[in-house]
């Protein structure tokens, strides 16, 4: 399924959100991989089949080497691990789980087979959908310290709103593959 072919499986309520995708697919403030591969991150960070389907498909079209789109996955498996667990820390009360050593292997960070820059824009898109302000923060910091502009991490994390958005519908629709 192309993005055309999602965006039409919309119901009328949702065409800002279709407007938003078909915009956002042609933006041009990230590198072509930055933005497919917050779309990719985005789209596996929510696990709808078609949206993950039509997502690479586009990716896939406009070039997204298999590293990327790799990365990109890799991005919302860990993410998915790391937000629940820090997202934990941060509303937990007790203050001596912040002192533990997490326990967990996050290899794929250190060496996520893709540029750093790029990989923490997708970590970022995928901790604004999962919802993990302490992930937020220390992934826009590490964007910074690369000296990425607010405007391109503002563009990751819209493209993870939409998708997000976009997959909720469809969802709840019941009309698309979950």
């Amino acid at each position: 399924m192309s993005l055309d072919a999602l965006r039409e499986t919309l119901p009328a309520y949702a065409k800002d959100l279709s407007l938003n995708l078909s915009s956002l697919a042609n933006e041009t403030t990230l590198s072509d991989q930055q933005k497919w591969g917050a779309f990719v991150a985005s789209a596996h960070a929510v696990g709808q089949r078609s949206v993950v389907n039509a997502v690479e498909s586009a990716a896939t079209a406009a070039g997204l080497a298999p590293e990327a789109l790799n990365g990109a996955k890799a991005a919302a498996a860990i993410m998915g691990m790391n937000n629940v667990y820090y997202r934990s820390l941060h509303l937990l009360s007790n203050p001596e789980y912040r002192t533990l050593r997490a326990g967990l292997r996050m290899n794929v960070i250190a060496n996520p087979g893709v540029e750093k820059v790029d990989f923490e824009l997708w970590c970022t898109a995928v901790s604004a959908i999962n919802g993990c302000g302490m992930c937020l923060d220390s992934h826009e910091a590490e964007l910074k310290k690369h000296g990425v502009p607010a405007l391109q991490i503002q563009a990751a994390l819209r493209i993870a709103a939409v998708v997000n958005a976009v997959s909720r519908v469809l969802q709840a629709e019941g009309g698309a593959e979950d």
